[in-house]
């Protein structure tokens, strides 16, 4: 898998939103978990929500090119640690 997102390698519409909507959120909930506002910071990872659905829909993760498979794989790495940050969610029983 890669180490970080090569944005040369987006190909597609719904992963380049993707991108985009991590940077954002990460860098709201950052700022919101620096002010010890986790309400804030879940919230501003909510709006993941609809580019996350987008991607699954639009975007096969799997593709035969290692390079744009990886760059995806670390997409989507890059939301689980976002998402770490404000929640352990392995605590959560299912």
């Amino acid at each position: 898998m890669a180490e970080a997102v090569d944005p040369a390698l987006l190909r597609e519409p719904a992963e380049k939103k993707l991108f985009d909507a991590v940077n954002q959120a990460e860098k709201n909930a950052v700022e919101a978990i620096q002010k010890q506002d986790f309400s804030a910071a879940m919230l501003a990872l909510s709006v993941l929500r609809e580019p996350v659905d987008s991607f699954f829909e639009a975007v096969l993760v799997n593709d035969e090119d290692e390079a744009v498979r990886a760059n995806r794989l670390a997409l989507l790495a890059r939301i689980r640690e976002a998402t770490g940050q404000v929640a352990d969610f392995s605590k959560i029983a299912g």
